[in-house]
């Protein structure tokens, strides 16, 4: 019998609707911790959690690194988790959820651009034209946002170099034929991204204390590091580690929609208003993944 939702487009769009709410999730935790912190406590519980199941309660055989995966993991984590989402915390603490989720949707074009020069393989052209109308898309619904929210020139740097880093790092994860499985990789590459983190959290509290002595380990906190830790650390990440290995470009795509979800969220949670422009813009990206995807 023919599935109704075919398992990949299932798997891209809960990605997409988990992966989307890291940006309010990530804005409620700042306001109360600063942002190394939120970042850290994070790596640290979700990484242990997930090598804790894999090994304490799945038992996952012959499932430990070698001294070729350590190194492979440690570049990953640098890419995937300590400047990724170091950045993206940082970053929102002087731009808007809106704009966060924005910056989601320009991993695909550094993702096709990386590709072709590191794995040499060219974008198909209806997988061109599906990004390129998934960013128009992308654009028209959000350009309200842009015009209304707050941000900084810093802010805004700092975001593109987490959108370059991640790009980088799911273009190295596609080219490894890796032999762990998906949970122990996560598990690992989340808590040595933690690991490399720690020192520029360290820096951070000698050069400005009261940073760290105004944060507030209150419910919002808490809230924030579970929802960051289980849909999105474990659920999400997962998610995409099973469409990267399907194909890189491909997988990209998806990443199209987190704006959409995120509009959604910050509609709800944060009053930030949908217009024709979301309306438009949803249309264009659904129809950038179908041209993608034929």
């Amino acid at each position: 019998m023919k599935e109704l939702i075919p398992a990949g487009a299932l798997a891209g769009l809960l990605f997409a609707a988990l992966w989307a709410s890291a940006s309010v999730a990530t804005k409620f935790g700042v306001q109360s911790v600063h942002p190394l912190i939120l970042a850290n406590v994070r790596f640290f519980i979700a990484g242990g959690g997930m090598l804790l199941f894999a090994y304490g309660i799945q038992r996952t055989q012959n499932a430990w690194p070698t001294r070729v995966e350590w190194r492979q993991l440690a570049i990953f984590a640098l890419l995937n988790t300590t400047i990724y989402l170091g950045a993206f915390v940082l970053a929102l603490k002087q731009v808007s959820a809106g704009i966060g989720s924005l910056s989601t949707a320009t991993n695909p074009l550094f993702i096709a651009l990386l590709s072709a020069l590191w794995l040499r393989r060219m974008p198909r052209w209806n997988e061109l034209g599906g990004l390129l109308l998934g960013l128009l898309g992308v654009g028209i619904a959000t350009y309200p946002l842009l015009q209304n929210s707050y941000a900084t020139v810093e802010g805004l740097l700092i975001l593109l170099i987490g959108v370059v880093s991640i790009s980088l790092a799911t273009v190295y994860y596609a080219n490894i034929n890796w032999r762990l499985p998906n949970l122990v990789i996560n598990g690992w590459q989340v808590l040595l991204g933690g690991f490399q983190l720690l020192p520029f959290t360290i820096l951070v509290a000698v050069l400005d204390p009261t940073a760290f002595s105004t944060s507030h380990y209150d419910l919002r906190f808490w809230m924030s590091v579970l929802w960051l830790i289980l849909p999105v650390s474990v659920g999400a990440l997962q998610l995409w580690f099973y469409l990267v290995k399907q194909d890189a470009i491909r997988a990209s795509l998806w990443l199209f929609l987190c704006p959409i979800f995120g509009f959604a969220y910050s509609y709800l949670l944060m009053g930030e208003p949908i217009s024709l422009y979301t309306a438009t813009g949803t249309g264009l990206v659904i129809g950038g993944l179908w041209l993608g995807r034929k």
